[in-house]
């Protein structure tokens, strides 16, 4: 298992290395066939496992423990939560908080831009690309996970929770195929994180001290941090991971309360609640949401809602494999509240803040918000507030502990992945897929920046999604067994 995905793994990197455009050109040509075909298929999975969470989480399987009958949770409920937020979004929320709501305020999918309605159509439809739907999907995943590692001492790899469906044929080459598309979807979810982590900093040094904002800058930036991340990933979850999650957790409560207190705070917070109760009376039909009689507005949501529930997806091996490794001992009810409802309300805050920030200083003062980058957007924002240069280095800052994080959690699972489900892989292992990781990153960001990272994907993501359903299936038919 762990030479063949090397070797598939290196393949990938020389293809890129030699052939950029091709490899570009061939990806794309794939994306653009999956959305048009399968984003539909996207849309009906992930409402289907945004139903089925909630089912289990409030019926008689809600009281089932994640391990046997004595075991008790391995970290204390704060670090639990602080690791599981830090895998599942990082540096996302820096890179797409400010940036997203105001990018659909300036090119809403239905009605004319920079208006009322635009506004607040920007902010509900970020609180649903990372809110209830997000989370989940890593979710039920990592239920099913924890479950079968836990409940019934499977390995922690994706093909053991499908035994009870096809039984030893998931310990053959089916089951190798599967952990196979887990990796590499692992891989390029990661690498979308890493590629706009390298892109923020980078525009972070640039405000702060007019470092050059160029892919050279971003190739440093991200082989510096690899060699963090591996470092981190190497010393294990108790020390590494651990610290540098509770790290992130501290900064970013900081970050987020100077932020909402040095801002437009009335406004911010009264369009908060205005939004979040738009959004919670229309998620379940915004979550399914097609406009097939309108091209453009169709061709909208396939490349931002489909594209985000494809990427979510393709996270699921690393951030569900991850949040299932640590959450031994809670309960299938504590679990569903902790992991899905928890870090979905912290990110429609996050977003009302940041996203109502930037709304405001567009719309009210007249400042070309929505005229940034992605990257930079926060960072002219942070230009407009008192401690500027403070913000700007706390976020800095704040990028940096997140990509780490993220790096270390993908290194770690990726090791998990091809060392049979070991809860310890070996150092060489955890070394090696650090390199493949960064590796690809670089390859895909060299090849066609962001829209070769996001091809990548929605590519990876499809064969993956059939997979989970799956898997969903395996847990119900285990449950039904298990529990009378």
């Amino acid at each position: 298992m762990y030479w063949i995905a090397i070797a598939i793994g290196i393949i990938f990197v020389s293809w890129g290395a030699i052939f950029p455009e091709h490899l570009l050109s061939t990806m794309m040509t794939i994306r653009n066939g999956i959305l048009d075909q399968f984003g539909w298929f996207y849309q009906l999975a992930v409402t289907f496992m945004l139903i089925i969470s909630f089912v289990l989480a409030f019926s008689k399987y809600g009281k089932v423990k994640l391990g046997k009958e004595g075991d008790e949770p391995e970290y204390s409920t704060p670090t639990w939560f602080a690791m599981l937020f830090s895998a599942g979004m990082g540096i996302t929320l820096l890179f797409y908080g400010l940036s997203e709501p105001v990018t659909h305020y300036a090119n809403p999918p239905v009605g004319d831009a920079q208006t009322i309605a635009s506004a607040k159509q920007g902010l509900e439809i970020s609180y649903l690309h990372y809110g209830l739907h997000a989370w989940v999907i890593y979710a039920i995943v990592a239920l099913v996970l924890a479950y079968f590692k836990f409940k019934q001492d499977q390995p922690g790899l994706m093909s053991a929770t499908l035994i009870p469906l096809f039984g030893n044929r998931m310990k053959g080459v089916a089951g190798y195929v599967v952990d196979i598309i887990a990796v590499f979807a692992t891989i390029f979810g990661v690498a979308i994180s890493l590629g706009v982590g390298a892109k923020q900093i980078n525009s972070g040094l640039n405000y702060l001290w007019n470092v050059p904002n160029n892919f050279s800058v971003q190739l440093v930036i991200m082989l510096v941090t690899a060699v963090l991340f591996i470092y981190s990933a190497a010393t294990g979850l108790s020390k590494g991971i651990k610290y540098l999650s509770n790290t992130n957790l501290i900064l970013t409560v900081i970050l987020f309360i100077t932020f909402l207190f040095l801002g437009p705070t009335q406004f911010v917070l009264e369009t908060f609640s205005t939004t979040l109760g738009n959004y919670l009376t229309d998620f379940v039909r915004m979550g399914m949401r097609f406009t097939p009689f309108q091209e453009e507005s169709n061709q909208w949501v396939k490349d931002w809602t489909i594209f985000y529930w494809a990427w979510w997806i393709s996270w699921t091996p690393f951030v569900s494999t991850f949040i299932a490794r640590v959450s031994k001992g809670r309960t299938l009810r504590e679990f569903i509240v902790a992991v899905v409802i928890a870090p979905a309300l912290v990110c429609t805050l996050w977003f009302g803040v940041f996203g109502g920030t930037g709304i405001y200083f567009d719309f009210f003062q007249g400042l070309d918000v929505a005229g940034q980058t992605l990257e930079s957007s926060l960072f002219f924002v942070f230009d407009q507030l008192p401690f500027s240069g403070l913000l700007s280095f706390i976020a800095i800052i704040l990028i940096m502990t997140f990509f780490i994080t993220s790096g270390d959690s993908a290194t770690f699972v990726l090791a998990m992945q091809t060392s049979r489900g070991s809860l310890n892989p070996p150092f060489f292992v955890k070394l090696s897929w650090g390199v493949i990781l960064t590796a690809i990153a670089i390859i895909l960001m060299w090849a066609g920046g962001l829209d070769g990272l996001q091809a990548a994907a929605i590519i990876s993501g499809f064969p993956l999604t059939i997979i989970l359903l799956l898997m969903i299936v395996s847990l119900l038919k285990s449950l039904r067994k298990d529990v009378t």
